[in-house]
């Protein structure tokens, strides 16, 4: 019988094509009594560099992980436990540990990663999570793509079903944007909605994502059961183009990595694999041209074309506001320009992918949004 004093620690599973992440140093020295939501160790996977945080409260009796180290999603790391559990008791544990079957090769038999559907804005790329009742659909920011929520799917699938898409001249979606405007990328949401049969949504929008799911909502009511806005787009005239500019222009490892720094509160979070993986999606074919397109017409001279938060309080659908308060590319202060229509946080030490930065306080935001 499992001893429910005992806690482990594993290689979390962030995204759907995670298989192993390198330990590259614990936040905490073993003895410390951890609360729920404490940061614990760090972690580095192929995308992102990010923080493991405490699911459970317990003294930090084991910190197994050895930094420098790659570990396979759901290895053990470490264990926490209640201060009175013998030394031998959690010996024994750490030795009867087995790395959970559906970890590995079974969870890549039971479906693809990512599936593709075909729709009047082009073929566009979608990843699936979940079986719950409610529907919920991602929409990633400028230059992004479906992983930017690879912190954030598999939390959200525990009380959805939840697709990401990358939206039209992004991912492996297809390249060609249209008039490259925003009722464009509103108009490919419904209809990668029309094409999968989601009559009716929460939408959670990311950057440029939040002004598309705003817009939606505004243009398509009846298809949107609330919104959820991360550093989003849309609410004020602001925004750092020097940021989308640079995102446009940057074709070398040296022009683009200062670039995507300014999308983190701690600048080491970008890994060399993602600033790579990066670049080879800026060289597809159509890629630069739609960047430079939608950068254009959405966001010239450090000013945003469409700011929204007026029409958006005249609306019925709940709003959550998340927003990361050293953000460099949107300012926090737009966090407030729906204040008192919104439920609003703003979250310390995260910058503009704070739903990366701080996932865990996201996802329990979220996942209070979706029971209103």
């Amino acid at each position: 019988m499992t001893d429910t004093r005992i806690k482990p620690i594993v290689m979390p599973k962030w995204g759907l094509s995670m298989a192993e992440g390198k330990v590259t140093g614990w936040l905490k020295p073993e003895g410390t009594a951890i609360a729920i939501g404490d940061e614990i160790v760090e972690v580095e996977t192929d995308k992102i560099a990010g923080v493991v945080e405490a699911g459970d409260a317990g003294v930090l009796r084991r910190t197994l992980g050895t930094p420098g180290t790659v570990y396979p999603v759901k290895a053990l790391i470490g264990v926490l436990a209640d201060a009175d559990v013998p030394d031998a008791e959690i010996d024994a544990f750490v030795a009867a540990f087995a790395v959970p079957e559906e970890a590995g090769a079974g969870e890549e038999a039971a479906g693809p990663r990512y599936e593709f559907v075909d729709t009047p804005a082009g073929r566009l790329r979608y990843a699936r999570r979940g079986e719950g009742e409610k529907t919920v659909v991602l929409v990633h920011g400028f230059g992004g793509d479906l992983d930017n929520w690879l912190f954030n799917i598999d939390a959200l699938a525990g009380a959805a079903t939840v697709y990401a898409l990358d939206l039209p001249g992004h991912g492996q979606s297809d390249k060609a944007v249209g008039e490259a405007n925003l009722a464009f990328l509103s108009g490919a949401l419904i209809a990668f909605m029309d094409a999968l049969a989601i009559p009716r949504a929460h939408l959670v929008g990311h950057s440029m994502g939040g002004a598309v799911a705003s817009a939606s909502a505004l243009e398509h009511p009846e298809r949107v059961a609330s919104l959820a806005l991360i550093g989003s787009a849309g609410l004020g005239p602001e925004i750092n183009s020097g940021y989308t500019d640079g995102f446009v222009a940057a074709g070398s490892r040296r022009d683009m990595k200062p670039v995507l720094e300014q999308l983190f509160h701690d600048p080491g979070t970008v890994t060399r694999q993602l600033i790579e993986d990066i670049l080879k999606y800026k060289r597809l074919d159509g890629v630069d041209s739609a960047l430079t397109a939608l950068s254009a017409n959405l966001f010239p001279a450090e000013r945003q074309t469409h700011v929204l938060a007026d029409r958006l309080k005249q609306t019925d659908a709940p709003i959550l506001v998340v927003w990361g308060e050293t953000d460099r590319v949107i300012p926090a202060a737009h966090a407030g320009a729906l204040e008192g229509r919104a439920t609003v946080e703003v979250l310390p030490g995260a910058g503009h992918m704070v739903q990366m930065e701080k996932s865990g306080r996201v996802n329990e935001l979220l996942l209070d949004h979706l029971k209103r």
